[in-house]
């Protein structure tokens, strides 16, 4: 095949034209238009919840702790859903992101050896092993988000056990929306529409080493893949296990010779008050997953470190390339999650997170005390921290469907807080619970601020279910139409 000389001559063909230019979005663009191509683009029905329930954004950054709104209320960020451990546009990984895309000459893309790579490599199994020495010569696997760091360490684990069949998960936990992570994920609501999942899921109550043991020994060690649960259940509404739960899975993996994964998505990294959530519970998983704040809130990645013959069982030989991922380990990924170690080691978050966090909580259960007919239940975790409510919405208002009374319930409270003037997080597997993840870094007078702003909004209500005739009455029905919205 020939290739023909360039002529020199112009294109006759005009270029065709974009509808919108990056230099419109850099001098600023109209929050309006933007909802409006989301909805006729994109996920049209989320953006038509959030518009309707006084949430949909877009939102610009004040600082790297509180945003405004497109009607320029300012907020306390305690969103994020953990990917945030510096908050947004955080200057010091920012500048170090300009000096990296100015100096760096490595290839972006790394399909081949990679000093990026290689070095965040090492540095992640270093801060494991320190903590667990077992894993001094583990490997990692990178991957572009959460669900593809659960994916890695599915494969991992079932090709060690190719004969087993059950993978052993719990109730409310959450692991991604990604096939084989969606099949341990137990939410009807998420899962019915994508059946036949991966078979052989078993769900145990969580908490509850004895439902565990007497499982295992029905099933047989030997029919099992692994044991797969959080150290400290996130989306589930920041469940924290009974103190003896992590280590009794331990004794009982050891015991049985079960491989187990835990996935450190949301715990790891200071999230919890402590660099990995479940060895500081008492369990040394075989397999590790982590992601959002390795990102720094500027890149998406996921990491998944498992000990070593795992890695060569499922990548041996010229059949290391079964498992690959075009943009996992990718300079810049690799750079940011490098810079922001770095941060979290400088910074001392990870103690700063365990101190905030139990101020953070005692002032919760404080409001707990003053509000009862608001807040049932408050949980924590470092800075992970819950409120479950009290009940907003009767189900007989909608059919007796009790999910989606919970559901618009703390639709509700998300949009009074966001008008109180903080900004929080839902959670997919408890629908009454809400949650803050405030940036580690937080300055502890916002951090104060956030739980006046909290109190002022439940003093607005006193009771939950006073928050619905807040709520415009045609705004409530639309509402209550698109949630009632079968497929």
């Amino acid at each position: 095949m020939s290739v023909s000389e360039p002529t020199g001559e112009e294109p006759t063909e005009a270029p065709p034209e974009l509808p919108i230019s990056s230099d419109e979005l850099l001098a600023g663009f109209d929050p309006d238009k933007a909802r409006s191509l989301e909805i006729r683009y994109g996920n049209a029905d989320l953006i038509r919840v959030l518009e309707l329930l006084d949430i949909a954004g877009p939102f610009q950054v004040l600082s790297p702790w509180t945003l405004a709104d497109e009607r320029g209320r300012e907020l306390i960020h305690a969103g994020g859903y953990a990917a945030l451990p510096f908050g947004e546009r955080y200057p010091p990984l920012l500048n170090f992101m300009r000096r990296f895309l100015e100096e760096d000459s490595w290839g972006g893309l790394a399909h081949h050896a990679s000093a990026w790579r290689a070095a965040l490599e090492t540095n992640l199994v270093a801060l494991l092993a320190r903590e667990a020495p077992s894993h001094a010569d583990s490997g990692v696997i990178f991957g572009n988000s959460g669900a593809e760091a659960i994916e890695a360490a599915l494969k991992l684990v079932r090709s060690a056990r190719p004969k087993a069949r059950h993978l052993l998960t719990f109730e409310r936990g959450y692991h991604g929306k990604t096939f084989g992570a969606l099949s341990i994920t137990p939410n009807e609501e998420f899962q019915a529409p994508f059946r036949p999942l991966l078979p052989d899921v078993e769900v145990l109550p969580y908490g509850d080493a004895n439902a565990l043991e007497t499982r295992i020994k029905a099933l047989g060690a030997d029919s099992i893949i692994a044991i797969v649960l959080e150290p400290i259940q996130g989306e589930g509404g920041v469940v924290v296990p009974p103190p003896d739960f992590l280590p009794a899975v331990q004794q009982l993996a050891r015991e049985h010779n079960l491989l187990v994964v835990a996935d450190e998505i949301q715990t790891g990294l200071g999230r919890s008050g402590h660099w990995f959530a479940s060895l500081e519970g008492g369990l040394e998983p075989d397999v590790i997953t982590l992601a959002k704040p390795l990102g720094g809130g500027m890149v998406p990645i996921g990491a998944t470190i498992a000990r070593r013959q795992l890695i060569r069982t499922m990548l041996p030989g010229l059949e290391a390339k079964r498992h690959s991922s075009t943009f996992s380990g990718n300079s810049l990924a690799m750079a940011v999650g490098m810079r922001s170690l770095e941060l979290l080691l400088e910074e001392k978050l990870v103690a700063r997170a365990q101190t905030l966090g139990r101020e953070g909580l005692t002032q919760l259960e404080a409001l707990k005390k003053r509000y009862p007919g608001y807040i049932s239940e408050v949980r924590g975790a470092g800075m992970l921290f819950a409120l479950k409510l009290r009940r907003v919405l009767k189900p007989v208002i909608l059919a007796g469907n009790a999910e989606v009374a919970h559901q618009l319930g703390t639709a509700l409270a998300i949009r009074a807080l966001h008008l109180g003037g903080v900004h929080v997080c839902y959670s997919n597997n408890a629908s009454r619970v809400i949650r803050l993840t405030p940036a580690l870094n937080m300055p502890e007078p916002l951090f104060n601020e956030m739980f006046e702003r909290i109190e002022t909004t439940i003093q607005d209500h006193r009771y939950a279910w006073q928050m619905l005739p807040r709520m415009p009455v045609a705004k409530l029905l639309k509402l209550a139409r698109i949630a009632l919205l079968k497929k």
